[in-house]
């Protein structure tokens, strides 16, 4: 017969056997994380601006941290196609999301879209915001100055071509934008991303383009391409010899490309937290500072709800700039 004091010691062990065969999983879930190497979506090929700022940021991360993060280029659709395997991916905090402003541009573009990015996405942080420049091939157009490309574009209709990261991205309306302010024609040619075509640029395939400063910096100074305006109110940091648009003549063409940072919906927040913190360490880090400065930008600070509502606002805007200019897929 089972008395009262041996049927509370067969509990009592009962109760131990349980919590050992699950202290491992316990465990696990209380370690700092990550425990293990964490996938950086980046939805354009290497090359471009997103990776420009992705690589060494997750590089800064990695060296500070000791963990690992990698990069894992998925381009496609202007983005897109990155962003719904992103989407679809298991919120279990080693999926992380790398986007951009074409990412704003993208639900105006495309009717389509398999995912949403306010609604798909936990927004975790702006990493960065450089102005678009206008960069030309030099041996492809005679222009030294943005006030000399208006002059040959309004002498030759037509005549002259710009590349793009692709349909619907910043690289893309920024061109469409720039022909409606200043009643001029340039074809459109879309490419898998920015990467790809400034190697077009570079070969003289395409004529010029209006690139993020971050993805064009490199080959801006190494002469390879040459800038004639950056779309903003001041001269960009690292740029100071190259004009606003205002100097050269359009005074309301004003683009920045922005990159920030998401995580599929059903994240933990512990993950994201962990995350924010380890990007925020980077990010005020001098060796990003001056990284950052060398690509035209300056370290940003809007996180969580804040960015979520920034990218809000810019969905609201580029989809009041694609109404507008007209402008379609090619």
């Amino acid at each position: 017969m089972t008395t009262p004091t041996s049927r509370r010691a067969w509990l009592a062990s009962a109760a131990a056997l349980a919590l050992a065969s699950h202290w491992p999983m316990v465990q696990a879930q209380t370690q700092a994380w990550p425990t293990k190497p964490v996938n950086i979506v980046v939805p354009f090929p290497a090359g471009g601006g997103t990776d420009a700022f992705a690589r060494p940021l997750f590089a800064t991360m990695a060296k500070a941290s000791g963990k690992q993060f990698i990069i894992d280029n998925k381009g496609g659709a202007g983005g897109t196609l990155g962003a719904g395997l992103a989407a679809r991916a298991a919120p279990d905090g080693y999926t992380f999301f790398m986007g951009a402003v074409h990412h704003a541009i993208a639900p105006s573009m495309y009717p389509k879209l398999d995912y949403n990015i306010e609604s798909d996405f936990i927004p975790v942080g702006l990493v960065s915001s450089v102005p678009q420049v206008i960069v030309v091939n030099p041996q492809k157009v005679p222009a030294t100055d943005l006030k000399g490309l208006l002059d040959y574009l309004r002498k030759n209709p037509a005549r002259l071509n710009y590349g793009s990261a692709g349909n619907g991205t910043s690289h893309h309306l920024a061109g469409e934008l720039f022909k409606l302010q200043t009643q001029t024609f340039i074809t459109h040619i879309p490419y898998r991303g920015a990467g790809p075509a400034l190697q077009d640029l570079i070969a003289g395939q395409v004529d010029l383009m209006f690139d993020g400063l971050g993805s064009s910096a490199a080959h801006i100074k190494n002469g390879r391409i040459k800038a004639l305006a950056v779309a903003s109110p001041t001269r960009a940091p690292g740029f100071p010899d190259v004009p606003t648009s205002a100097e050269g003549g359009v005074p309301t063409y004003q683009v920045a490309t922005w990159y920030g940072l998401w995580a599929p919906k059903g994240t933990p927040q512990a993950a994201i937290d962990a995350m924010t913190a380890e990007l925020k360490k980077a990010l005020g880090s001098d060796e990003l500072k001056a990284t950052w400065a060398s690509l035209g930008a300056n370290p940003p600070n809007l996180w969580g709800p804040d960015f979520g509502r920034f990218v809000g606002s810019e969905i609201k805007r580029w989809a009041e700039v694609v109404k507008g200019s007209g402008a379609k897929l090619d």
